[in-house]
């Protein structure tokens, strides 16, 4: 089957049956739909120059496995894994620097979006840039090395549209399927914040401004 192509403006069917521009997920959880659309072409401009300084590569999780999902950071700390477990720091273990800033533009769009979900005052210190290519996924997980759980995560989709799973609150609760397109935006806290969550294998595909790949950016409050 030949690869889908997707333009600038992947958006929603114009249709009575087309999902809300807000979509629950559940208490405290919400997908804005198209919400960092605009934005798309800064802040993959921003993502070029962060992966200039601190490159995409691929964690070793503490088991010892290769995470098929390529990874960079930017902020105040960074998001690592390697034998020793998973944790947060404030240096590039590939390069022995801080981290690259977190541009203005990703932060003012995560601080809108955690106003827009209901969670205002949102300050993230860190933003985890992933790539994903098609057939990469991210198994069911949660987030939990922050030190501060009050606090939301926001979660940016650019490029290819991914399925995103959504659990429960144990590993083993059947997850739901939600179509996550450019420019859609998952915030999620209060009683969803330790939600299990992943995303399911990336179709083959092409978009306007990621060619064949996803880009994702997650910003969380580490402390």
């Amino acid at each position: 089957m030949p690869a889908m192509t997707f333009d600038l403006f992947d958006a929603l069917p114009a249709d009575s049956n087309a999902p809300p521009a807000v979509e629950t997920l559940a208490p405290g959880a919400v997908v804005l739909h198209g919400f960092a659309r605009d934005a798309g072409p800064e802040l993959l401009a921003a993502v070029q120059t962060i992966s200039a300084e601190a490159p995409f590569r691929h964690l070793i999780t503490p088991g010892g496995l290769r995470m098929s999902v390529a990874m960079t950071n930017c902020g105040e700390r960074g998001w690592v894994s390697d034998r020793t477990g998973y944790r947060y720091d404030a240096v590039d273990p590939e390069s022995g620097r801080p981290w690259p800033a977190m541009p203005a533009v990703f932060r003012s769009l995560a601080e809108h979006a955690a106003e827009a979900a209901g969670y205002p005052g949102f300050a993230p210190d860190a933003c985890l840039i992933n790539r994903y290519l098609p057939g990469t996924r991210l198994s069911l997980h949660q987030d939990r090395d922050e030190l501060d759980l009050r606090a939301p995560i926001v979660s940016v989709s650019m490029g290819l549209p991914a399925v995103f799973l959504w659990g429960g609150l144990r590993r083993a609760d059947r997850p739901g399927r939600f179509r996550l397109a450019h420019g859609d935006v998952v915030v999620w806290g209060g009683p969803s914040r330790l939600v299990f969550h992943g995303i399911a294998p990336l179709a083959d595909g092409d978009h306007a401004l990621t060619g064949s790949e996803r880009i994702n950016l997650t910003f969380r409050k580490t402390r």
